[in-house]
């Protein structure tokens, strides 16, 4: 018997990540203030995932505060489970570099993956919301911070809008 994937709806998606509670817990590794902002950065972060996953793709974590409070909502097994079958109608894989299964499609390089973020966040981005994925780590004071630089978001977005 095959098991039919449900095409994911991105309306439904941030609906379900909107609505999405994120316990302390959730919190407990990542000791990044505000945590307001990381906290939208993971919802933003979630998002991304919804419209790769539509998609496809395999796409990279531009912050390592959001990556901190992404690990410890995964640790959160039956909340997170619930969250994904509800946002996705699947499991949302964590995919570390050089940790999928041997024989799965290649993720391609960092840089790659973080080129299909910025175009994920194209496509789920609200109407004049601002990504706080690209600079995080520095707002949040992150020692040696992760982040796409605004040139080559601006860059990808310039060619996104081109190819329409």
């Amino acid at each position: 018997m095959f098991s039919i994937r449900r095409k994911i709806c991105i309306d439904r998606m941030a609906r379900v990540v909107d609505g999405l509670d994120l316990p302390d817990a959730v919190f407990k590794t990542c000791p990044y203030q505000p945590r307001e902002l990381v906290e939208t950065g993971l919802r933003q972060w979630l998002r991304c995932c919804g419209a790769a996953m539509r998609d496809n793709r395999i796409i990279g974590m531009p912050s390592h505060a959001v990556d901190e409070a992404w690990h410890g909502f995964i640790l959160c097994t039956a909340r997170y489970t619930a969250f994904c079958s509800a946002a996705y109608g699947r499991y949302l894989h964590h995919h570390p570099e050089g940790g999928g299964l041997p024989g799965t499609a290649v993720a391609g390089s960092m840089r790659d993956q973080l080129g299909r973020t910025i175009v994920a966040w194209s496509m789920v981005a609200r109407p004049s919301e601002r990504c706080v994925l690209w600079d995080l780590d520095a707002q949040v004071g992150v020692p040696e911070p992760w982040g796409i630089p605004a040139e080559r978001v601006a860059a990808i977005e310039r060619g996104r809008v081109h190819r329409k």
